[in-house]
């Protein structure tokens, strides 16, 4: 057990840490008219009270809210009946945020001396191992609002960086790495928005299904480089005749490519549909293995005003029975849903 002695040395060593992490002026009166001492951002030594006090006065200034001091240990020595000796290692925590203190050690030594039956602090030393306050500062707050703003400017930058990556991500996602049309998943995601809307707003949704006829045969005589070009070419040719605001152009797999129009109805979307397969008719793209030698396409259309429950899918059923009859029909066809 701790005798007498030692547990009112420590009850002088707690009250001084808690007065100087509250901030309490009471501590002024602590210091013995004969004091000397140091602080941790200067290497002067202070051989005047009132010298140091201003130097405490400073240090409240500077930061006038609470402190929280993060004891790691602590050494108490009776040198003389008059005379002990405090050592204390212990992390500084800023009423706000800092990456520098917090992570240092700090040391404080006080020495108390018996003088008139009251113990007074003769020599206090603290070394704070940063030596980044600026001559007129305690602590380096100027320094740590420096380091704060390079930290916040950091973190914006690194944010905008997430951000900009995340949206080439979610573009790169959404796009046909060998159109760079649309893709089925981003078909998808429109279709459910715009059957949605449409619903809501009781408009007219039209949706243009079409593939490249015989578009094996021409893989197969061209080779698929040939192919891929030909692809290509009528995504282009789509984009540029099939898409106004709001329209979505995505190859749907393969040869097949799906214009989805909202708030367009069966004549204006019949009307699209031409207008597409006579553009692509005149590319005069050679196809010897299709009857006609040219590339066409075989187009199935579908077109609803929301007046009954169906799910989105429903429309591109609708679509694709529709592309299926014109096949039937002899391609080179438009067909429309029944």
């Amino acid at each position: 057990m701790q005798s007498e002695r030692q547990q009112l040395f420590r009850s002088l060593c707690d009250e001084y840490i808690e007065m100087y992490a509250s901030r309490d002026n009471r501590l002024f009166s602590y210091f013995s008219d004969n004091f000397s001492g140091y602080a941790g951002s200067s290497d002067v030594l202070i051989t005047d009270k009132n010298e140091w006090i201003k130097i405490i006065k400073k240090d409240f200034a500077q930061v006038p809210d609470r402190l929280h001091l993060d004891m790691l240990d602590l050494s108490l020595q009776d040198l003389d009946e008059d005379v002990f000796v405090v050592t204390a290692f212990f992390h500084i925590h800023l009423p706000f945020a800092d990456d520098i203190l917090s992570k240092e050690t700090a040391r404080l030594v006080l020495i108390f001396r018996r003088e008139n039956n009251l113990w007074k602090i003769v020599h206090s030393g603290i070394s704070i191992p940063y030596d980044l306050a600026n001559s007129n500062e305690v602590y380096p707050l100027k320094r740590l609002e420096e380091r704060n703003i390079k930290l916040k400017q950091l973190v914006e930058d690194r944010t905008h960086e997430l951000a900009e990556a995340n949206k080439q991500l979610e573009i790169l996602s959404n796009t046909d790495t060998l159109t760079n049309l649309g893709n089925r998943r981003l078909f998808n995601c429109m279709l459910t928005n715009e059957w949605n809307r449409s619903h809501r707003n009781k408009n007219p949704l039209s949706l243009i299904l079409l593939d490249i006829d015989y578009f094996k045969q021409f893989n197969d005589h061209y080779g698929h480089l040939a192919g891929d070009a030909c692809l290509h070419t009528l995504a282009h040719c789509l984009l540029q005749v099939g898409r106004r605001q709001g329209e979505l152009v995505a190859r749907y797999g393969g040869d097949e490519f799906v214009i989805l129009l909202p708030n367009t109805d069966k004549t204006t979307a019949f009307e699209t549909a031409q207008k597409i397969q006579q553009t692509i008719i005149s590319l005069a793209i050679p196809h010897e293995k299709s009857p006609v030698g040219i590339v066409t396409t075989s187009i199935g259309i579908a077109s609803l005003l929301q007046t009954e429950d169906h799910p989105p899918e429903y429309l591109l059923q609708q679509a694709d029975a529709a592309l299926y009859r014109s096949k039937i029909a002899g391609r080179n066809q438009i067909a429309e849903a029944n």
